[in-house]
């Protein structure tokens, strides 16, 4: 490997990128109201503004870390990024709900192929050892950071700007990067020879992955046993099982079976799952709060998120002293802990509360949610072969974005349940959208229970006598 002399810059375009991906993951919740009111949508078809970038982003995770692998890093990182602006400059200016879904969706592809090839190229830039973990470290805590971060300028740009401009935000920062990255980032190596793509296992794979989310998404609104969404859950099953048989014949395959007996990348993608299953369903419930039970505006909604983005950054700087003294699983389980315990106070926000109420608990979460973030990609990099970074990272980021959307299924199928009604939650009296939202915290907190379980189960352990290394054997 040949690291780039630009290792300060590299480092920042790398975490601006990923800062982007998931500022763009929740600056959306709190735009939706007014794009929804301009364009006309009604309720049902508001949730694909969120959807077709979901389903887009879920479906083709693994080919983007697959092409990443093949075609090089950066290519793939440039070609990721322009698709991510273009479709972000779509949906700034679009005029009509059909636009705006594809936008959308073109910003979810954007964000399948560069995810992967952005953590690869930290492996083909940084050396490796306690360079390379730092940049990690940063790169990773850049996700947590973003995720509530958006909330707070979404809800800026919203209220001063208008909801455009949520979406334009992006363009200059990916035209940035884009000029940026041939000077400042070390292309990684690319397999010499003919490539092989494995078209059958691509075809079955992306296929299945797209109905088996299309499914997740729409089941809660249609029903889980509706003829309008289960057979989509049924074809997508056989296509995954169909491209399980195919990978196991195939020379060239997608993925490696093998990578799987690598208990550091099973337990960070089982962790990524669980994580976006609870701390991904927050941001959701906590802008249904203070826009639905407290009526606040857009600008009031970001800005109560304030100490949440800040409690982040806190976290971020924890991450190398915790991982020294407990290791990557101790980590894990510590932000899987903080979550129980800030999911927990926040079942007692009320309905004729404030932000004020907020701010112990999503406190609590934001450094927990630092830490899991920013180790579960550090874990799911140990062991791994370099030609082999960009499917790993696809992996994780796939459990991550499964997990969100069956969590929210999970916990909308079983808020429906306990409060008897099917009832949207944006149609509901502030007394039951505040009992529901209690109700989808308990579910949160019960699921970080099972992170904690997974971090020391399915993780490897360090030796005590090791534990000063692990910042080194983490990133190896």
């Amino acid at each position: 490997m040949s690291a780039t002399k630009y290792k300060g810059l590299a480092l920042f375009i790398l975490a601006v990128s990923q800062l982007v991906m998931a500022l763009d993951y929740t600056i959306i919740f709190v735009a939706m109201p007014s794009l929804g009111n301009e364009l006309g949508f009604s309720a049902n078809h508001l949730q694909w503004v969120v959807s077709a970038y979901s389903l887009a982003f879920g479906g083709f995770l693994l080919i983007g870390g697959r092409l990443s692998d093949l075609m090089g890093r950066r290519r793939m990182f440039m070609i990721a990024m322009g698709l991510f602006g273009l479709g972000s400059l779509l949906g700034g200016l679009a005029e009509s709900q059909l636009m705006l879904i594809l936008a959308r969706a073109l910003q979810g592809l954007g964000g399948a192929l560069l995810s992967p090839a952005t953590l690869s190229l930290i492996m083909s830039n940084f050396n490796e050892g306690p360079e390379r973990n730092r940049a990690m470290g940063i790169w990773a805590s850049m996700g947590g950071v973003g995720m509530s971060l958006g909330l707070l300028l979404g809800g800026v740009l919203t209220s001063y700007i208008g909801w455009e401009s949520t979406f334009l935000v992006n363009v200059p920062i990916a035209l940035a990067v884009v000029i940026l990255a041939p000077f400042v980032l070390t292309e990684s190596e690319v397999p010499a020879g003919a490539k092989h793509y494995d078209a059958a296992g691509t075809i079955s794979v992306t296929a299945g992955l797209l109905l088996v989310v299309y499914y997740l998404i729409q089941a809660p609104v249609a029903g889980w046993a509706s003829a309008s969404t289960l057979p989509f859950a049924l074809i997508g099953a056989m296509l995954l099982l169909a491209f399980a048989g195919i990978e196991k014949r195939s020379k060239e395959p997608l993925i490696s079976f093998r990578m799987f007996r690598n208990r550091n990348l099973t337990g960070a993608a089982l962790t990524a799952f669980l994580f976006s299953a609870s701390f991904g369903s927050l941001y959701y419930f906590l802008t249904l709060y203070t826009q639905g039970v407290l009526h606040y505006s857009a600008v009031q909604s970001g800005l109560s998120f304030l100490p949440l983005t800040l409690s982040a950054f806190v976290g971020a700087k924890l991450i190398n002293t915790m991982l020294a003294k407990v290791g990557v699983a101790g980590t894990i389980a510590t932000g899987m802990g903080l979550g129980v315990i800030g999911f927990l106070m926040l079942t007692g926000l009320s309905e004729t509360g404030s932000a004020w109420g907020m701010i112990p608990g999503t406190v609590i979460i934001g450094i927990g949610q630092a830490l899991v973030f920013t180790t579960m990609f550090i874990a799911g990099s140990a062991g791994i072969e370099p030609k082999e970074q960009g499917v790993a990272s696809a992996l994780i980021s796939t459990g991550q974005q499964i997990g969100g959307a069956i969590g929210l299924a999970v916990i909308m199928a079983m808020i429906s349940t306990s409060l008897g009604t099917t009832s949207t939650l944006e149609h509901m009296q502030p007394a039951d959208l505040n009992s529901a939202i209690h109700t989808a915290f308990l579910i949160s907190a019960a699921t970080t229970l099972l992170g904690i379980l997974v971090a020391f189960l399915a993780l490897k352990q360090p030796k005590p006598s090791n534990l000063d290394e692990i910042k080194v054997t983490a990133a190896h």
